[in-house]
């Protein structure tokens, strides 16, 4: 794989090679891809738990109907309806 980079990231990643961090540039981006996998699965983890919450909530009758929360949201934000 080729990885074409903005110079100030290559700048960036050559600093830390050259600082004794990282062994090669591979290991810097190596690194980089991990903490992005990371950061992705607990976004996703987090959104699936609020849905989860959400049917939760519904199933024990915390929730309110679709025209009752679409009529809030207009009113809230002064939305005409017939517009």
């Amino acid at each position: 794989m080729t990885v074409q980079l903005p110079e100030d990231l290559e700048r960036y990643i050559r600093s830390r090679v050259l600082s004794g961090r990282f062994a090669s540039h591979d290991d810097a981006l190596t690194a980089a891809v991990r903490l992005l996998r990371q950061r992705e699965e607990a976004e996703e983890a987090r959104v699936l738990d609020g849905i989860r919450q959400g049917l939760d909530d519904m199933q024990a009758g915390r929730g309110k109907p679709a025209d009752e929360v679409f009529a809030a949201i207009r009113r809230d934000f002064q939305i005409d309806p017939d517009a």
